[in-house]
């Protein structure tokens, strides 16, 4: 059986003025979410998980949260499951 891949990738959002705290609150409900930073209208976030769709999955789902203007990933990363113990 091939080894599974652990990926992840940050992303800027970019949100509308004042919005950043509401969006930023909602965001660690989603699975394999971390908020890192946020301004006033930018939230700095990594995310998590087993594949390249989990991750494009979750940006998707955040681009399409309330008071988001865009989602964009800046880098990501993947290791085989066996080099993370």
């Amino acid at each position: 059986m091939p080894e599974r891949r652990w990926h992840v990738s940050s992303a800027v959002i970019a949100v509308r003025p004042g919005r950043a705290d509401e969006v930023a609150a909602r965001l660690p409900d989603l699975p394999g979410v971390e908020v890192h930073g946020s301004g006033e209208t930018r939230i700095v976030v990594t995310i998590e998980g087993w594949s390249t769709g989990d991750l494009g999955d979750r940006l998707t789902t955040i681009s399409l949260m309330d008071g988001v203007i865009s989602a964009n990933m800046v880098f990501e990363h993947s290791e085989e499951e066996g080099a993370l113990s």
